[in-house]
């Protein structure tokens, strides 16, 4: 027996639809037409997604978020890119992973003050103010003397630190600030000052040399920088021609400074030949060595120079020559 079709027009109860606000199998909330209460629910009851914090700075809520690493990042931490915007972490990543800059001598580059430069002229007019001072006592415990100086090597260097009247600190002063900044910068500190103080060494073992153990040059005090700043005219001129420019101009003031040496009297040209050959040959390691075997060069050569100089002190007093 089958139950007969409703006319049209007539209510069937089973092709009634639920009312709105009510929906078959569940119920919404209070005020829609269900009795039920309490909040609404996502499907299966789970909680509300917390909003993106800065790993960093948890208390800062950021939609911004690191175009490298997808992170969220907060003001503080944001740094400009070249497409949008990066984290601090991503930035100090990149940073570390960039070759550092080098010149033509394998140093890095560094900006700012020539520290070893200016550390040098301070202590060379310290020691010049300290010269007007005390007076004879102060320079005579660092003059270099050839007699004194198997006994009290310590002249070799501190001779460089002294010198005789006004005119002469100025003009190597000057000589060194000009000079030194650009050596500094393209030889880096370490080999700058090594340069310095092995020419400077030179300077005195060149008067040694050429000293006469039986002649008044045996007994006669040298003072001055003279000897460290050629051999930075030297190691400038080798720069120069290293970087493919002209060297001309400090080849001429060579020159110069070298003639007068013989012309001027009380100038000693032993000493700054010296510190030329020694200054020029270290920059010519320096500047010249292979490229992955530049620090390699750099300590050899220089300890190779001390050995020599020594192993000359050491020969002029033994009277070998």
């Amino acid at each position: 027996m089958t139950a007969p079709r409703p006319h049209y027009g007539e209510y069937d109860p089973r092709r009634a639809r639920p009312s709105y606000g009510e929906s078959a199998g569940r119920s919404v909330g209070p005020g829609w037409g269900s009795p039920s209460s309490g909040p609404p629910t996502t499907g299966g009851g789970s909680q509300q997604q917390s909003p993106p914090v800065c790993p960093r700075h948890p208390s800062m809520v950021s939609y911004v978020r690191c175009q490298r690493c997808g992170r969220p990042v907060c003001p503080q931490c944001q740094r400009p890119a070249s497409v949008g915007i990066q984290c601090v972490d991503c930035v100090q990543d990149a940073t570390s992973r960039t070759r550092a800059p080098r010149t033509v001598a394998g140093a890095r580059v560094r900006g700012g003050q020539p520290v070893v430069t200016n550390t040098i002229i301070g202590l060379t007019v310290v020691s010049f103010l300290l010269q007007l001072l005390i007076g004879a006592p102060y320079e005579q415990f660092g003059y270099f003397v050839p007699v004194l100086g198997d006994s009290e090597p310590w002249r070799f260097i501190t001779t460089a630190f002294l010198h005789v009247g006004v005119w002469h600190i100025v003009l190597n002063m000057y000589a060194l600030y000009l000079v030194g900044p650009t050596l500094e910068t393209v030889l880096g500190r370490a080999r700058f000052i090594t340069m310095y103080v092995l020419a400077a060494i030179g300077g005195s073992v060149a008067v040694l040399l050429f000293a006469d153990p039986t002649g008044r040059s045996w007994l006669t005090p040298v003072a001055g920088a003279s000897g460290a700043i050629f051999g930075l005219f030297g190691a400038l001129a080798l720069t120069m021609r290293r970087m493919k420019r002209s060297d001309s101009q400090i080849l001429v003031i060579i020159g110069i400074n070298v003639v007068l040496g013989f012309v001027i009297q009380g100038v000693s040209w032993q000493g700054h030949l010296g510190g030329l050959v020694v200054g020029s040959a270290l920059a010519a390691i320096y500047l010249f060595a292979p490229r992955k075997q530049r620090t390699l060069w750099a300590v050899g050569g220089s300890v190779l120079m001390a050995v020599v100089l020594v192993a000359l002190t050491v020969a002029k007093y033994a009277g070998v020559f």
